[in-house]
């Protein structure tokens, strides 16, 4: 047994304070104001500044995201004809994808649908599907480069 471990055999009653009467007038609350009353919530100054902040799991990646449209093959195959030059800028005359804030947009190129017209096709990116499906038509895969800001 050690020292720390004793327990006092005579137990002392905790002195109630700001309950009435004359133990103590404010509980060590001081006088007026949010902090004296019961009940009160204060947030923390800090909290309101860490949440502006961006979280950090990827958030540069949203501005790719946000300007990144996925055209499927399907699309293609419908409105295009075999032996066409695709690119974002044909797309938006086409109508198929619209301007984002008067810019044309990144275009990426998506699907399992097998194509029977063949395509020259010039984008951002392409799913390894997509991919695929255009060069087993026949068609080429030109893929742009941007930088990303970001």
């Amino acid at each position: 047994m050690q020292l720390h471990q004793l327990k006092s055999k005579h137990k002392k009653k905790k002195k109630r304070i700001g309950r009435g009467g004359k133990k103590g007038t404010y509980a060590g609350r001081g006088i007026k104001g949010q902090k004296s009353r019961a009940g009160r919530k204060m947030k923390p100054a800090i909290r309101e500044l860490i949440k502006r902040y961006p979280k950090l799991r990827g958030y540069r990646r949203q501005k790719i995201l946000k300007n990144l449209v996925a055209v499927n093959l399907r699309v293609l195959n419908e409105k295009f004809e075999s032996g066409a030059e695709i690119t974002p800028e044909i797309l938006v005359e086409k109508r198929i994808i619209r301007k984002r804030g008067g810019k044309i947009p990144l275009v990426k190129i998506l699907g399992k649908t097998p194509l029977v017209k063949k395509f020259n096709v010039k984008a951002f990116a392409f799913s390894a599907s997509a991919k695929k499906a255009i060069e087993e038509a026949g068609g080429k895969v030109i893929i742009e480069e941007k930088k990303l800001k970001g």
